[in-house]
């Protein structure tokens, strides 16, 4: 921990300062990109899943992410969780990534032992890095805002033993994300935490918006690596030990055997539900989770619903209708999302629909059903792998 970040929060209670906090501490991005994107079928495979997609801009989802870490840390200290489906087509896109830092769970289980495991291999030589979990295949829109808010996060994280959470002010009822309620408003806009609330339905979600002390979770997180250790010691006093042993191999020549051997007995559990819920409940005074609100254009591109609003508020539309195709004419027909790069797409008397076309599938639904993408992935298993 820097001189310099123990004079700006003592007793974990952020105080003023006349200069923005840099972070100089050791700082480790930790890119969870195991994910399967079943909602962006048929362009999101197992093979390639959302994160490798070209969704927004002309960078691929993880690329983008670690593009807006740059000037925060270095491709060393760097590391990706992710499976051997996706680490090759990861390794190509991210060329400089150390490949002793992508660690390739043998199973899928979940955000919390991907998160806790990293934590794990750091802790053994530096308990006092920070390490910020990062989803793979969000969109920020306001970069330099979004680095501001890292740095000053980094800072509170290194200063003691405090989880920090980033959290985005609603701007609608949204049903589909998590909620973080705040309490105490702390120095530098800083938020104590109270407690986290799972996806709400229409009239909750309502009530959090005009409450004001309500933000979306963003699945953002920093900590040091010792505090996420002991934290899941604490509330996955099972799964701790597991990792604890996979962390001991690593960079012996058994690592990978321990590793396959070990780690699909972890809990099969999200870092929310493991640690983030339980803590809170020690309540806010006690729990030493504090929140950032955040205003940086965030989305998490959940759905093709999710991707047809952002290019929309990007003013990638005409008449409403997103399209990326080679031409598209559209008569009477709004509001729709198409994609079918290499073909002439035509429109009529239609609306609210999603058209995706890839080189062996189509996918035709409405928007509001977009969320239901994934269950076309689940009917195609053991119909039709060839197309997962």
């Amino acid at each position: 921990m820097t001189a310099s970040a123990n004079d700006r929060f003592s007793n974990n209670r952020p105080v003023k300062s006349e200069e923005p906090m840099k972070p100089k501490v050791e700082f480790h991005p930790i890119i969870l990109a195991g994910g399967s994107g079943t909602r962006f079928w048929p362009r999101s495979r197992r093979w390639r899943a959302k994160q490798l997609l070209v969704l927004d801009g002309a960078r691929t989802m993880i690329q983008s992410t670690v593009d807006r870490l740059g000037s925060l840390a270095s491709s060393k200290e760097l590391w990706v969780i992710t499976n051997d489906l996706l680490s090759e087509a990861i390794s190509a896109q991210l060329h400089t990534l150390l490949g002793e830092h992508m660690v390739c769970e043998p199973a899928a289980r979940n955000t919390a032992p991907a998160a806790g495991l990293a934590a794990f291999l750091i802790e053994r030589t530096s308990p006092d890095a920070v390490l910020g979990v990062f989803p793979s295949d969000h969109v920020i829109t306001d970069e330099k805002k979004y680095q501001a808010t890292i740095e000053q996060g980094i800072a509170l994280a290194a200063a003691g033993e405090n989880i920090v959470v980033l959290g985005v002010k609603p701007v609608r009822p949204e049903t589909g994300y998590g909620y973080i309620e705040t309490g105490d408003v702390l120095p530098d806009d800083v938020l104590r935490v109270r407690r986290f609330t799972e996806k709400p339905n229409r009239a909750r979600a309502e009530e959090f918006m005009l409450a004001g002390t309500y933000y979306w979770n963003s699945g953002i997180f920093l900590w040091t690596a010792r505090t996420l250790a002991n934290a899941i010691r604490e509330h996955l006093s099972e799964t701790a030990p597991i990792l604890q042993q996979i962390a001991n191999a690593y960079g012996t020549p058994h690592f990978q055997e321990v590793f396959r051997e070990l780690y699909p007995a972890c809990e099969n559990i999200s870092i929310d539900y493991a640690v983030l819920e339980p803590r809170s409940t020690k309540g806010e005074h006690r729990s030493n989770i504090y929140c950032l609100p955040t205003d940086f254009g965030w989305n998490d591109l959940g759905s093709w619903e999710a991707l047809y609003e952002h290019q929309l508020a990007q003013g990638k539309a005409k008449d409403g209708n997103v399209a990326e195709a080679k031409d598209m004419l559209a008569i009477d027909a709004r509001n729709n999302y198409v994609y079918s790069p290499e073909k002439f797409v035509a429109l009529v008397g239609v609306e609210d629909l999603v058209v995706v076309e890839t080189e062996d599938a189509i996918l035709i639904t409405t928007r509001e059903r977009s969320q239901d993408v994934r269950r076309v992935v689940s009917g195609l298993a053991g119909l039709h792998d060839e197309l997962l």
